[in-house]
């Protein structure tokens, strides 16, 4: 993985995946008759076998899993059941007269090319590649997006706390300090039967070797999970015990950083937790980093046995920059000049964060204003140099923090109070074969 995305720390704001630099192998298409034949039908709307394929490849490519027949024949349970929520999601969304445009579709997708260093139109491309259309992208997209507006509208005025609210929370966490909270994030897998109870737990062991394997945990979120932190990449922020459930919260104290957990087992359906970070409440040093990258890209996939002359030349002149360079302003001129195939500026890094921890030991010794030795990666070379890194406390939250964190919960609870209630009223009709 090129070592620039170690420096991508915004959250994931819409569920796209960030696509691996090679494309996996394609399955054959599916026949005409079975593309349009109907898995489900939701209040009339139907589901296609062509519908399931297409999402199934994307949890697929989202998971770093082949997409064998296999693969897919064990997803496409979890995808029927996604793609009823999704389109009773949509029906809501019609019924409350919620249009999402193109614009604001081409503008997520836009910026979730921005933040992963892609070039316009890149994702579509990538897509392509593995035989996804791009269309099942952006019918995701559209209901991620509307049914935000869904809950916005039916919190009303509620969505945002009040002055009393934020001064409770910030009581609550003066009194506590000294005490721990976590830095957790979570993949939600709903169980709404209990004869679904073992094919969700297979599901979620599948997914869980594939984190392990070094699958980015906040793509996976982003389609896998069914709860409102999946547009957040799973990230629940710091939170306190008490704000976990009992379950969760008794393993989440035994794990490590950077672990995974095996199911955890919680009223409603199963929670993939990760560990990313430990602090005790008012103390949280940490060392920010301000960077600027460089990145020379190669004009065709690095075969790093047997290297093209274009990027024998690529490496020569990154050794030359690396020698020339002598502050942040003179990198991102050299990486204006290189075509800006990547942003120059990934925003404040904090260096704790970092992974992996060879890249983490590389910004602590390197010395500020100073260029790092080219770094290689398959798609092109990066030099990266410290602008300024400073020392700060980041244990409380600051007020917009909480405030986040407020509206995220109620988000949350608003989401699945009304989505279970579109299931029981819904006319949901399962064609023989499908479950």
């Amino acid at each position: 993985m090129p070592f620039r995305r170690f420096l991508a720390l915004a959250p994931v704001v819409l569920a796209i995946p960030l696509l691996a630099a090679a494309a996996p192998p394609r399955l054959a298409p599916v026949p005409v008759t079975d593309a349009t034949s109907i898995v489900a039908a939701v209040n009339g709307d139907v589901i296609s076998h062509g519908d399931v394929e297409e999402r199934a490849r994307l949890f697929a490519l989202s998971a770093g899993l082949a997409p064998t027949r296999e693969v897919m024949d064990r997803l496409s349970a979890h995808v029927i059941r996604e793609l009823i929520d999704e389109k009773l999601r949509l029906q809501e969304m019609q019924k409350r007269k919620i249009v999402v445009s193109d614009k604001d579709i081409a503008s997520a997708i836009r910026l979730v090319e921005q933040r992963n260093g892609m070039q316009p139109g890149a994702l579509r491309l990538k897509l392509a590649s593995a035989g996804i259309d791009m269309r099942t992208m952006i019918d995701q997209v559209r209901v991620q997006i509307g049914w935000t507006r869904v809950l916005r509208d039916q919190l009303g005025s509620l969505v945002e706390p009040s002055a009393t609210d934020i001064a409770d929370q910030q009581r609550l966490l003066k009194e506590q300090t000294g005490q721990p909270e976590y830095r957790v994030g979570e993949i939600f897998l709903p169980v709404s039967n209990p004869a679904q109870d073992g094919e969700v737990k297979s599901l979620a062991d599948t997914i869980i070797q594939q984190l392990r394997g070094g699958a980015a945990f906040a793509v996976v979120a982003a389609q896998f999970s069914q709860s409102q932190t999946a547009l957040e990449g799973g990230d629940l922020g710091w939170v306190q015990p008490v704000q976990l459930d009992p379950e969760v919260a008794r393993v989440v104290a035994q794990m490590p950083d950077g672990a995974v957990a095996n199911p955890i087992r919680v009223p409603g359906g199963y929670v993939i937790a990760t560990m990313r970070g430990k602090r005790l409440i008012g103390s949280d040093p940490a060392t920010i980093l301000t960077v600027r990258e460089a990145f020379l890209p190669f004009s065709t996939r690095l075969d790093p046995q047997n290297p093209t002359e274009q990027q024998k030349q690529t490496l020569e002149h990154a050794r030359q920059l690396a020698t020339t360079i002598h502050s942040c302003d003179e990198m991102e001129a050299a990486n204006k000049a290189a075509g800006s195939a990547h942003p120059s500026d990934p925003g404040e890094v904090r260096l704790e964060g970092v992974n992996p921890p060879a890249f983490r030991a590389l910004l602590a010794s390197l010395p500020d204003g100073k260029p790092s030795q080219p770094l290689v990666a398959l798609d092109g070379i990066s030099l990266v140099v410290i602008c300024k890194r400073e020392t700060k406390n980041l244990a409380f939250e600051n007020k917009d923090d909480i405030v986040n964190r407020i509206v995220g919960e109620r988000a949350e609870l608003a989401s699945q109070q009304l989505l279970r209630d579109l299931q029981r009223r819904a006319a949901i009709e399962m064609r023989p074969g499908n479950s």
